[in-house]
């Protein structure tokens, strides 16, 4: 299952250097995942202030 950014996210951009894929990218209003590579390490959730990222 891949972590996907929810709308809490506020982008201070902590997860995406945390991404041992890199699969974390600026988006419009906030920070998204490429689902399809993501290997659901769970790193970018361990630093979120809001805990925005989540499991599907």
């Amino acid at each position: 299952m891949a972590y996907k950014i929810m709308e809490a996210c506020i982008s201070c951009g902590a997860c995406e250097p945390e991404c041992p894929v890199g699969c974390i990218s600026a988006g419009d209003d906030l920070y998204v995942i490429d689902e399809s590579a993501c290997i659901d390490c769970g790193a970018c959730a361990n630093v979120c202030p809001v805990d925005a990222p989540v499991q599907q």
